[in-house]
């Protein structure tokens, strides 16, 4: 019997491909440096991580996972792809930062439920988002908020995340996204939903290439972020 597997072995590739850049803020995953403060808002707005156990679900070579530790939360940070795990240990040591990183998928990650789970900007690279929602409910404590981030499916986000962030504009290296991976915010509700979790926030996530400058509104056409909570 085969196992149900959030790895695409696809993806995993992509990563590892620039897992020397991923702390070079004007290289080929600059955008995620531009958009790190709006995540790190949009998380406070929703729960104060000072103190908390917090776990980000493909933390890639963590950028997100440092800011939340320089925050005050206690990060551990999971991503199934060795080369960008073994980035990120070494810059948060670089950094000073104590934070407990591993090289595991999310389906056999064991662990003490946490206070915060933040899952951004993988999503709409897995093959089965429901997998990953459905674990990460079940490692976030009751009354915790699980934190998503991912891209609408539609015309608009297809023109302007593929053709022109990798075509046109070279913000992010060409084949990063597959359009078919894209996730409207109703199915994604439907994931939470299924998993036991309310939806209580839904924000959409603008960035300008062009001052690379990020801020959260209200349009979710394009790049959106959602607030979960487990009663």
């Amino acid at each position: 019997m085969t196992k149900i597997t959030s790895i695409d072995p696809q993806e995993i590739a992509k990563f590892a491909q620039v897992a020397d850049e991923w702390w070079d803020k004007n290289g080929a995953l600059k955008t995620l440096h531009d958009i790190n403060p709006v995540r790190l808002d949009f998380i406070k707005q929703y729960v104060d991580i000072r103190g908390k156990r917090v776990l980000d679900v493909g933390c890639g070579g963590g950028i997100l996972s440092e800011s939340m530790a320089m925050s005050g939360a206690d990060v551990t940070g999971i991503d199934a792809e060795t080369t960008v795990i073994s980035s990120a240990a070494m810059h948060a040591k670089q950094q000073n930062l104590d934070i407990d990183y591993q090289c595991v998928a999310i389906e056999d990650f064991e662990a003490e439920p946490f206070d915060v789970i933040t899952c951004m900007e993988m999503l709409e690279h897995v093959p089965d988002p429901q997998l990953v929602i459905q674990h990460c409910a079940r490692l976030l404590k009751p009354g915790g908020y699980l934190l998503l981030s991912t891209i609408n499916r539609n015309w608009k986000a297809y023109a302007s995340t593929i053709v022109a962030a990798e075509y046109i504009l070279a913000l992010l290296p060409r084949q990063t996204h597959d359009y078919n991976k894209f996730i409207k915010p109703g199915e994604l509700a439907a994931c939470v939903r299924q998993a036991g979790m309310d939806v209580v926030g839904l924000r959409g996530m603008g960035y300008n290439p062009l001052s690379r400058t990020a801020s959260l509104n209200e349009s979710v056409s394009v790049n959106y972020l959602m607030s979960c909570f487990k009663g």
